[in-house]
């Protein structure tokens, strides 16, 4: 010691505190800083980031697909099994009305889903809008939604046959067209005696009567009547196709020949007689004799009781083929294609004469001898 007191300090006395404006330092010496809160970064928080975010979009992606498996069942047909179902659609009615009265007759499953199918068939059609028409429509439920807009685009309407029976006139067609809801009687016969519209279709006549074809047509409700006498008359031409050349062989006109197989219509329903009938109708205006048929003096008669009498044969018209030495002015009612046959191809046969033996059939004669013995055995008892 050199006489100095050494500073006693104890080993284990606590440092003096830093001051207030200084960090206190740690236990290795160094300063100090606040705590600070880290953010964890790095690849595996990014793969748990991707990670819940394909979850959300996986759960999006169900329920996406549930709602759209739902709302495309709604494309699909109503029904399993194939039926007829008749859907009326008014005149000027929008889509979505058309959507709504398909849904309610069961024709579609959806008018929403018939409105997005318009819609995309419109987009693949170049954005051309899918025209649908009016009318009492013949659906089928069994059919998705497509082949549904197809129907109504079309126009497939639902069909009403309507039979015209050989050998009616204009007349009673009339009544027939009135019966069956198809249009008025009166305007049907106004039509068939038009004759703007008669030459419109290719013909010179003053009426329509033997050229209305006899048979089953399928008209929609509502079809305007020239468009059915169209019909028929398209129908008559198509016929007339195969026995215009044989006419003009037979030298017929071919108002002629019309005439002449209504006339044949109407003496025969055997069919095995009309060739027949119609050899002895060519003989006798080869000779010049009268026909002498009955039907067409019934024809030219307004009022006719129903059962003719000797005043009627006597009667004075067009007509009366018991007059007048030649075929009457036009046909007599509307034949069929065996009748016509007939007429352009008759039987080559002698016969001149024939009466009826009340069954149907005819009993044929050569001569007016042998014509009055089968009248006296046919129609008065042998008298």
């Amino acid at each position: 010691m050199d006489g100095k007191m050494a500073k006693f300090e104890p080993k284990d006395a606590p440092a003096a505190p830093p001051p207030p404006d200084q960090p206190a330092p740690d236990r290795t010496g160094a300063e100090s800083t606040p705590k600070a809160r880290k953010i964890r970064t790095g690849p595996g928080c990014l793969s748990r980031s991707i990670g819940i975010l394909g979850i959300i979009i996986s759960v999006a992606l169900i329920f996406a697909f549930i709602a759209g498996l739902k709302f495309s069942n709604e494309f699909l047909p109503p029904e399993e099994t194939s039926r007829e179902i008749v859907v009326s659609i008014p005149e000027g009615a929008g889509s979505a009305r058309i959507g709504r009265i398909l849904e309610e007759a069961g024709g579609v499953k959806s008018a929403t889903a018939f409105n997005w199918a318009l819609k995309i068939k419109a987009r693949l059609n170049k954005g051309r809008p899918v025209l649908l028409k009016a009318g009492e429509m013949s659906l089928d439920p069994s059919l998705p939604v497509w082949e549904i807009i197809d129907l109504v685009a079309r126009g497939n309407y639902k069909l009403y046959p309507f039979t015209v029976p050989e050998g009616r006139n204009m007349f009673e067609i009339a009544k027939m067209i009135e019966a069956a809801g198809l249009g008025d009687g009166d305007d049907f016969l106004a039509i068939c005696r038009d004759r703007s519209f008669i030459n419109s279709l290719g013909l010179r006549e003053e009426s329509l009567e033997g050229y209305l074809f006899p048979e089953t047509y399928n008209f929609p409700k509502g079809t305007p009547l020239k468009t059915i006498v169209k019909s028929m008359t398209d129908s008559f031409f198509n016929v007339w196709k195969k026995y215009d050349s044989p006419a003009k062989e037979a030298g017929l006109t071919r108002h002629e020949a019309i005439t002449l197989a209504s006339i044949v219509e109407k003496e025969t329903g055997a069919a095995q007689e009309r060739p027949l009938i119609a050899g002895v109708f060519h003989n006798r205006l080869k000779k010049g004799m009268r026909l002498q048929t009955d039907p067409t003096v019934v024809y030219g008669l307004k009022d006719f009781s129903g059962s003719i009498t000797h005043r009627d044969l006597a009667t004075d018209h067009p007509y009366n083929t018991y007059i007048i030495p030649a075929l009457p002015p036009g046909p007599i009612t509307n034949p069929g294609e065996a009748a016509i046959a007939a007429a352009v191809k008759p039987a080559q046969v002698s016969y001149l004469y024939f009466v009826s033996k009340n069954d149907g059939t005819h009993q044929f004669s050569n001569t007016l001898n042998e014509h009055n013995r089968a009248v006296r055995q046919y129609q008065r008892g042998g008298k």
